[in-house]
């Protein structure tokens, strides 16, 4: 059996090969349908992730997040969380890949990057929650952070919102200046604001810093806050780590992704289950429940789980088997005997073409 590998150029034909527009909306259709089937009860939540945290040289942490549809296959995406790699190291703050297995066999069926994919589906559920929880006509929305999730988050919300201004901060002036160019492709201005500028006049509003543990909010709570403020909470995926003030949250109706796990780490993790509103997948089993908070003050808690890695690589498959992209790799070791692991496939011979016999092989020179 082959493993389908999607390379960082595979994945780059299928944005170019659909467009980003239609690739977002196709991810954030299959994430409404899947949330909906988990709160009719027709799928199974994924379980929380698990990982290691570290601290020196460079902090972080490493996390598996697995998925699994019985008797067809199980997702698992590994991510690495490293704030610091954009400025030591020229790399995205989240890196990771995406794995398929045959739920049968366990064998290793299709494999591609987690970069674009974790920023498409995190840009996507904040579109699915804010389409149920923010006014219908926002046309003001706020980022509190201007990392590449936030391109992903503008992008996603202007695709199901008439949005006409867009109003960025990040306490990194190379982020909030860059920004605009970054988000050039939605057409849409930007300007830089400060976090109470975006607080009075935002009526959606997505945080997603790499704030570190304990130092939050970076959204202060204030009386100027309009009635029906959205907010998309993305940032808070550390035990410790929240961007909303808890004066905020306790006023707010705030939906979670994934309760069990939001309780852990997310904003939630100030708050008790009862304190909790309905889940994303209830209110996208039943969108009448969200229709009344509407005119309220919201929040959506993102910690993000791995249906929704598993969703949106459905969607990069699809495009990739219509256009034939992938290399299929026999990477795993499956013996000419079953039962005798060193019945081994050795490697074929390369084959060469004849040498002209009037040429003389070449001599290394002496060293």
């Amino acid at each position: 059996m082959e493993t389908w590998v999607l390379s960082r150029h595979d994945v780059a034909e299928v944005v170019a090969a659909v467009g980003r527009d239609a690739l977002m909306r196709r991810i954030i259709d299959r994430l409404a349908q899947g949330l909906a089937e988990i709160g009719r009860g027709e799928r199974e939540l994924s379980p929380p992730r698990g990982g290691f945290e570290r601290s020196d040289p460079v902090p972080g942490i490493w996390e598996w997040m697995p998925h699994r549809e019985p008797g067809d296959h199980i997702t698992l995406k590994t991510v690495g969380y490293s704030p610091a790699n954009p400025a030591r190291f020229n790399l995205p703050t989240i890196v990771g890949t995406v794995a398929r297995y045959d739920d049968t066999t366990g064998a290793l069926t299709a494999l591609m990057d987690g970069v674009l994919l974790t920023a498409l589906r995190t840009g996507a559920a904040s579109a699915v929650a804010s389409r149920l929880l923010a006014r219908p006509d926002s046309r003001t929305l706020g980022l509190i952070g201007t990392g590449a999730q936030a391109v992903t988050q503008l992008h996603a919300l202007s695709l199901v919102f008439p949005l006409e201004r867009v109003l960025v901060w990040d306490s990194e002036p190379a982020h909030r200046d860059s920004f605009a160019r970054r988000a050039a492709f939605t057409g849409l201005p930007v300007e830089i604001a400060p976090p109470h500028t975006i607080a009075a006049q935002a009526d959606i509003i997505t945080t997603a810093t790499s704030v570190p543990q304990g130092m939050g909010p970076v959204l202060p709570d204030t009386d100027g806050i309009r009635p029906h403020l959205h907010i998309n909470a993305v940032g808070a995926d550390l035990v410790g780590k929240t961007e909303l003030p808890l004066s905020l949250l306790r006023r707010a109706h705030v939906h979670p992704d994934h309760p069990q796990q939001a309780l852990h780490e997310g904003e939630c993790q100030r708050l008790s289950a009862h304190d909790l509103s309905p889940a994303l997948p209830d209110l996208c089993a039943d969108a009448q429940r969200a229709t009344p908070h509407q005119r309220a003050l919201t929040v959506f808690d993102s910690t993000g789980f791995a249906l929704q890695d598993a969703l949106a690589m459905e969607v990069f498959l699809e495009v990739a088997a219509e256009r034939d992209l992938g290399m299929r790799l026999p990477i795993e070791h499956h013996p000419a005997d079953a039962l005798d692991p060193y019945a081994l496939h050795p490697r074929r011979p390369a084959q060469h073409p004849p040498r002209d016999r009037e040429q003389p092989l070449a001599v290394a020179p002496a060293r």
